[in-house]
């Protein structure tokens, strides 16, 4: 009998076998925006995601799988069934501090490597500089730790680390996030907000 998350890890992360492949098959659900799959992450794992919001599941931390599910359940599908929403964001200090309690558990060095990008993503969507500076830490030494043929994946995922980082870095906060979450936006925000990228 397979384990209550393992349906969530074999969606999220597919069968394939190397970097490249994973997200050749698996870019389009991780960062698509597309109406179907945000109804698909509804209808397949709202009920688990709403039980993770609540501080439910908690015996899923208790192994780095289940600790991993646990984290998409609080950080990544919560931004597609609540897109454009406060809720996409509610979940998110649970899953810092999820994660935060896994790494000092050595959890993350027992995840594959593109596992473990979603782990230190979290870090990513956090307004904090000092959080957002670990991101940029631990995806560099991810990085440096693949395989040359691997390496162009994992400079891509650092690359989106560091232009998070450098958002908190200027402004303290994602500008993006403003409008929806009812917060007033400054005049150098809202230059930011016409460039392309500004929003992620």
């Amino acid at each position: 009998m397979s384990a209550p998350w393992q349906p969530l890890l074999d969606w999220w992360f597919g069968d394939a076998q190397t970097p490249a492949q994973i997200v050749a098959a698996k870019g389009g659900l991780w960062f698509g925006k597309r109406d179907s799959q945000d109804r698909e992450a509804k209808e397949r794992f709202g009920d688990l995601v709403e039980q993770a919001l609540a501080g439910g599941l908690t015996e899923w931390a208790q192994s780095p799988q289940g600790w991993l599910a646990l984290v998409l359940l609080l950080d990544q599908l919560p931004r597609m069934i609540h897109r454009d929403t406060p809720g996409a964001f509610s979940g998110d200090a649970r899953a810092q501090a999820l994660v935060a309690q896994g790494i000092a558990a050595d959890f993350d060095r027992r995840l594959t490597p593109m596992q473990r990008c979603f782990i230190y993503l979290v870090f990513e969507h956090c307004e904090h500089l000092a959080v957002q500076n670990e991101a940029v830490s631990r995806l560099a030494a991810l990085h440096d730790e693949q395989p040359l043929q691997d390496r162009p994946v994992f400079a891509s995922q650092l690359d989106y680390a560091e232009r998070h980082q450098k958002i908190i870095a200027r402004f303290g906060r994602f500008p993006h996030r403003n409008a929806i979450l009812g917060r007033e936006s400054s005049a150098e925000e809202l230059a930011f907000l016409r460039q392309p990228g500004s929003s992620f």
